[in-house]
């Protein structure tokens, strides 16, 4: 089955790691700390998000070393920006709103 960046962020643990992946590349033991879960289960997460290609992952010695993909992960911002845009307008419209009614507050002073 072929993964996309969007099976990567549907789960709120591959989220998590995504996450705690943004600031440095982090070996497997140190992301299966941080989870209330066994060290396999979150080795299958990490393994699902490298077969969606948000995240890569290099052997140093024993230890393997997860790396965030940050550029797959503009397909999700592309996708998002259409909506970004239109809450833009509608919060610009509601501002626009709430000035009008101060104004005319004021004037009725």
């Amino acid at each position: 089955m072929k993964r996309d960046v969007f099976n990567a962020i549907a789960d709120p643990t591959r989220r998590s790691i995504l996450l705690s992946l943004t600031k440095e590349s982090r070996n497997v033991n140190a992301l299966a700390e941080k989870f209330d879960m066994t060290r396999q289960a979150v080795s299958l997460h990490i393994k699902y998000l490298q077969e969606c290609g948000v995240i890569t992952i290099k052997k140093q010695g024993r230890e393997r070393h997860c790396n965030l993909e940050v550029e797959k992960l503009t397909e999700v911002a592309e996708w998002l920006e259409p909506f970004r845009e239109m809450w833009t307008a509608k919060l610009n419209q509601l501002d626009k709103l709430l000035d009008e009614l101060q104004s005319k507050s004021k004037e009725q002073l």
